[in-house]
């Protein structure tokens, strides 16, 4: 990746300007060069997402044995590089519409890129604790997704926090490996519905901790339990656990775009299985589109979705017969 940095040979126009270069982004960067477009990734942080800085990828077809997630990153990177895709570090601070073409404005680039079509691969990120270990021990004992991590914790005890259906069924998931999960909840009631509940409930693998938040993870070299506080007494107290768990929302990385395409209530842009947006040519692939899972493999598929799709588009309106 050593040309990541390298913004100098980004040119004036495109054919697909994708924003992002995660599982999704690379994925639509490849397919679309591959069929001989044009293409540009932008990314302002590193290859890969949230996938580069997981610690293992064990869910990944082909990777049987499993898979690093920087080892993932770094191929879907080369796989993209490899049809001719330019993957570059860059900010996107703005999108204009000009007729059927995309003006993307890059910070610290004197003129914009004008593109044909744009995919918009931001993301999006799960809310935190934002409490003392939790960051230190992100991949080596805390984790945000029970599908890509509880299968390392069997016969081990975790903890899960949050009070929706997310929380529970996850939590309820995560029993298939666990010999115990804790549940933890800021308020004395839940939000999920009766049914999850129900299940829950009856469940011998879950015990539920209500008005209580996690003050702090702890461990030296992994997490070997958390402080617990009670919100209505202030008392502490100190819970022996193997991982955190912690599924309190996500956070939509669409403050760019959120006038300019439509969102959700929470901020997701709104697109269906299409991945084509409330403006046509401008097309969503990955965690940021509104759906009900968030997996490397539903963001790959996404990808390849809205390169066919951007492709499609363009033949359409820019090819004249």
């Amino acid at each position: 990746m050593q040309d990541f940095f390298n913004v100098q040979d980004i040119q004036d126009e495109y054919d697909i300007v994708i924003l992002g270069a995660g599982p999704a982004g690379l994925t639509a960067g490849m397919y679309a060069s591959r069929d001989k477009l044009k293409v540009l990734i932008l990314e302002k942080q590193f290859p890969g997402g949230y996938v580069a800085i997981t610690e293992w990828v064990e869910n990944y077809p082909g990777f049987f044995d499993g898979i690093m997630g920087a080892d993932l990153s770094e191929k879907f990177y080369h796989h993209a590089v490899k049809f001719g895709t330019l993957v570059r570090n860059g900010n996107c601070t703005k999108i204009e519409l000009d007729g059927d073409y995309k003006i993307v404005h890059i910070e610290n680039r004197a003129n914009p890129v004008k593109a044909k079509a744009v995919i918009i691969g931001f993301g999006c990120e799960p809310k935190r604790l934002d409490v003392p270990g939790e960051s230190r021990f992100y991949g080596r004992g805390v984790s945000f997704c029970a599908t890509c991590d509880g299968s390392f914790y069997k016969d081990r005890v975790v903890a899960s926090v949050g009070g929706g259906d997310s929380a529970i069924e996850e939590g309820e998931y995560l029993t298939r490996f666990a010999s115990k999960v804790y549940v933890i909840h800021r308020r004395d009631s839940f939000r999920a519905s009766n049914l999850a509940m129900e299940r829950a409930y009856a469940n011998p693998k879950m015990e539920f901790i209500t008005d209580t938040v996690v003050d702090s993870v702890n461990g030296e070299t992994k997490v070997t339990g958390v402080t617990l506080k009670n919100v209505k007494t202030g008392e502490k107290r100190d819970l022996e656990v193997d991982g955190l768990f912690v599924f309190i929302g996500h956070t939509a990385k669409t403050e760019l775009v959120k006038d300019l395409v439509k969102t959700d209530e929470w901020g997701f842009i709104v697109a269906d299985e299409s991945t084509k947006t409330s403006v046509p040519g401008i097309f969503v692939a990955g965690d940021v589109r509104t759906k009900e899972y968030k997996q490397i493999t539903t963001a790959v598929c996404d990808g390849t979705v809205a390169a066919k799709n951007a492709e499609k588009y363009i033949n359409e309106t820019f090819v004249k017969a």
